[in-house]
Order: C-alpha cells, then structure tokens, then sequence
C-alpha cells in the first residue's frame, strides 16, 4: 500500500474522531496527516513526509487551538429566551416592594413578578431596567 494512502486513512480516523469527540484535539492530527499525504504523493521519502505531518500538526496546535478555546469562552451575541429581556425597559404595575413580597411589571407585553435588585421600594408606574432573571421573577432597577 502506498504510503499516501496511509496517510488519508490515518487523516480521515483521526477527522472522524474529532467529530465523535468534540473536543478539537484531533484536528490538528489530521491536517497533519493530510500534509504528509500530499508530500508522499508528490514523491518525497517517507521520513520526509512523516517528518512534515509532525510539524504541521505541531503548527496547527499552536494556530488553531488558541483561537478555538477564545471562541469557546466568548458569550453568544444571540440572546434567546428570558436572557434576551435582561438588560430591557419594563414599567411598574403593581409597587415593588420586596420587604411585602410584592411587586409586578409589564416587561415585553406581559406582566412578569418583579422584585428590586438594590433591596429599594419603586412606586408604580416608573420606568425600571431589567438586571437578571430568576425564574418568573424579573429583578429590576430604577432607571
């Protein structure tokens, strides 16, 4: 078997365990090995071409993967669900006051539970914003 052949099955095992596994720790390994096919296919000597897969293997860690663990701690810029409505306007509907458990807003078009997130009384009919989200209940600041 020629050796650029071993070189594309050892590339594509490694591609298939990177999908299997998520981790981007394969991926490297196989843009290595795939450098190492296209140098056996242009005829270099095995010590070469394995010599070449190693290096870029080597390089692509040392490109790639900074970049990739940067993404992987970068928040989405799509906000869904109730993470989209923090930082929102809402109006008071009902006083909230936590100390009487009490307090309501209209936050989006719906009436949402809301208590203050500076421990404050905010009398009805202000302007607040939305810090956080707490299952149903919508803690909220004055503007």
């Amino acid at each position: 078997m020629d050796a650029w052949v071993v070189f594309l099955i050892i590339a594509a095992l490694l591609a298939v365990g990177e999908v299997l596994t998520l981790g981007f720790f394969l991926a490297p390994f196989a843009v290595g090995a795939l450098a190492g096919m296209v140098a056996a296919l242009i005829g270099a000597p095995l010590v070469l071409s394995f010599t070449l897969a190693i290096v870029v293997s080597v390089a692509s860690f040392g490109v790639v993967r900074p970049i990739a663990r940067r993404h992987r701690r970068t928040r989405p810029s799509l906000r869904t669900g109730v993470d989209k409505l923090i930082g929102e306007e809402a109006m008071v509907v009902q006083t909230v006051d936590n100390d009487a458990n009490a307090g309501t807003v209209r936050l989006s078009g719906e009436v949402w539970t809301a208590r203050a997130f500076d421990e404050e009384v905010i009398e009805s009919g202000r302007r607040v914003h939305v810090v956080e989200i707490r299952g149903a209940t919508a803690l909220v600041s004055e503007l």
